[in-house]
């Protein structure tokens, strides 16, 4: 649906407007079918879903990740992993999202308090997200570190 709004909207802005064609989403007096109404109820779904997923993103950024068939797969987190800027580097750690197949590697931070924590709430353990019920750390990987290499 948000393909189909980003088309819509490349026309509006680059195109003269004429009519509305009578079908499914307009009827012959030119005003909306409840098929339109839930179509722009599904745009506006995926635009809070992607919203939701930056919002993720920020706080999980995706890991840096290699493929070497001599090295293997490192796997690593920097200030600009994931193509999010930030003021933390983060450790490596797996995320399970609920409906998922498999986990993804993302950045996590590891002091301070966690992301989701009111600003007015009781003190903290200074140990970022790392406590996160949907991360697992990597075997083999020391707890801090932010790079884990897996080798062949």
């Amino acid at each position: 649906m948000l393909t189909l709004q980003n088309w819509l909207s490349f026309y509006e802005k680059n195109y003269e407007f004429v009519g509305r064609v009578i079908g499914r989403f307009y009827r012959e007096d030119g005003l909306p079918t409840p098929e339109l109404t839930r179509v722009e109820a599904m745009i506006t779904e995926g635009l809070e879903a992607n919203k939701q997923g930056l919002k993720e993103k920020q706080k999980f950024p995706p890991c840096n990740a290699e493929w070497s068939s001599a090295r293997g797969s490192p796997l690593w987190c920097s200030q600009n992993s994931g193509g999010v800027s930030r003021d933390w580097s983060g450790v490596p750690r797996k995320l399970y999202k609920p409906g998922a197949k498999e986990p993804h590697c993302v950045c996590v931070r590891t002091t301070g308090p966690p992301s989701d924590q009111a600003p007015d709430s009781p003190a903290h353990r200074n140990r970022g997200d790392l406590d996160h019920p949907n991360l697992e750390e990597y075997t083999g990987c020391p707890p801090l570190s932010m790079t884990c290499s897996f080798p062949l």
